[in-house]
C-alpha cells in the first residue's frame, strides 16, 4: 500500500499528514506557516513539515511514494509554479515550488489550489463521492472555489479559472485584494462576516470585543443578539445568493460548502439553503443539493495526497 505526504498550506498553519491511498491517516500534525514574513519563510516551514513526516515514516518502516501540496492562489499545476493572487501569503507568487521541493526531498512533488484538493477529497472520500459534478466552496478568511465536471476538476485553460470566490457580485461594489471590486469574498467570506458585525456593534454604541470569530457570532446569534442575527443573515444572503448562480450556470448534483465556519451546525447550512431557494431557477436546481463537507480538518491533507495518487 501506497503511502503519501499531504501538505495543506495556510494563511496561519501548515497542516499535514502521511495518508494512505485508502485515506486513512497515520500521522498529522501542523506548524506556523510563517504567512506575514516572506515566501522563504513559507518553504521553509513546508520543507520543515515534510521532514517532520520523512522522520516519521523512517521509525515506523514505512515508504513514501510522494509529496502533494495544497497552496492558496493561483497555481500552474503543469509547471508546478505559484503563480500568485494568494492575499494572504506575503510574497507568494512566481514560486517554483515543486522544483524546489523535488530537489530537497527526492521524490515525486505535485501541488494543486487549495480549494482543488479539498475538492478531490470530497470526491474520493467525502460528499462528493458517487457524483459526477460539484461545486465545493471554502468558507474561511476568503473563499475558495472548486469545480468538479465528469469525475474531474475544472480549472480552465492553464488552470487559470475557477476562482469562484472571485466571482462578480456587486456591480461598483467594495474594493477586493484581487484587484477587483464587488467579489463574493469580500462579501461573504468569514472576514466580510466579522467586519460587518463590528460594525453593527459601533453602529448601536454597543463594546466590540476584543477577540471574535464566526463561531463566537453564531453563539451570538444562538443567545438571539440582533447584531449577530442580521450580520449572520445577511452573510448567508450573500452565500445563497452567489450559490445561485452556480447552479443556473452548472447545475451541479451538489454544492459541498467547507471551512472553520461549516462546522458549527447543520442550520448554518441550512441557512444557505433558504436563502438560495430565494434566488435559483427552480428547473435548474432540482437536482442538486447543498451539503457540508465531510471531511473537515483534514481535507486538505487528504486532496493534495490524492494529487500522488492519480498523477
Amino acid at each position: 500500500m501506497r503511502n503519501v505526504i499531504g501538505v495543506d498550506l495556510g494563511g496561519s498553519a501548515i497542516k499535514y499528514a502521511l495518508i494512505t491511498e485508502h485515506g486513512n491517516i497515520l500521522y498529522e500534525s501542523q506548524l506556523s506557516s510563517k504567512a506575514d514574513v516572506s515566501s522563504d519563510a513559507i518553504i521553509e516551514q513546508i520543507k520543515k513539515a515534510i521532514a517532520d513526516v520523512f522522520d516519521y515514516a523512517q521509525t515506523q518502516g514505512l515508504e513514501v511514494s510522494g509529496v502533494g501540496v495544497g497552496s492558496p492562489g493561483i497555481i500552474d499545476s503543469i509547471k508546478g509554479t505559484v503563480i500568485g493572487k494568494a492575499e494572504n501569503l506575503k510574497g507568494w507568487e512566481n514560486i517554483p515550488l515543486v522544483s524546489i521541493l523535488r530537489s530537497e526531498f527526492d521524490c515525486p512533488v505535485y501541488i494543486d489550489n487549495d480549494a482543488n484538493v479539498m475538492a478531490l477529497a470530497e470526491l474520493a472520500y467525502g460528499a462528493a463521492c458517487g457524483c459526477t459534478d460539484a461545486v465545493f466552496l471554502t468558507i474561511g478568511t476568503g473563499i475558495g472555489g472548486a469545480m468538479i465536471i465528469n469525475r474531474e476538476l475544472y480549472g480552465g485553460f492553464r488552470n487559470r479559472g475557477a476562482e469562484l470566490g472571485h466571482t462578480p457580485l456587486i456591480a461598483h461594489g467594495e474594493a477586493c485584494n484581487c484587484g477587483s471590486v464587488g467579489c463574493f469574498e469580500q462579501y461573504a467570506s468569514v472576514t466580510a462576516l466579522l467586519r460587518d458585525y463590528k460594525q453593527l456593534l459601533q453602529e448601536n454604541d454597543k463594546t466590540i470585543p476584543e477577540s471574535i470569530d464566526g463561531k463566537y457570532i453564531i453563539t451570538k446569534y444562538h443567545e438571539n443578539e440582533p447584531e449577530a442575527i442580521t450580520a449572520l443573515n445577511r452573510h448567508c444572503d450573500y452565500v445563497g445568493y452567489a450559490i445561485s448562480g452556480f447552479i443556473n450556470i452548472f447545475s451541479p448534483q451538489r454544492v459541498i460548502i467547507g471551512g472553520g465556519i461549516s462546522e458549527t451546525g447543520e442550520f448554518y447550512i441550512d441557512k444557505i439553503r433558504e436563502y438560495n431557494q430565494k434566488y435559483v431557477i427552480n428547473d435548474c436546481g432540482i437536482n442538486t443539493e447543498i451539503v457540508k463537507a465531510k471531511l473537515g480538518n483534514l481535507s486538505g491533507c487528504i486532496g493534495a495526497a490524492s494529487l500522488v495518487f492519480t498523477a
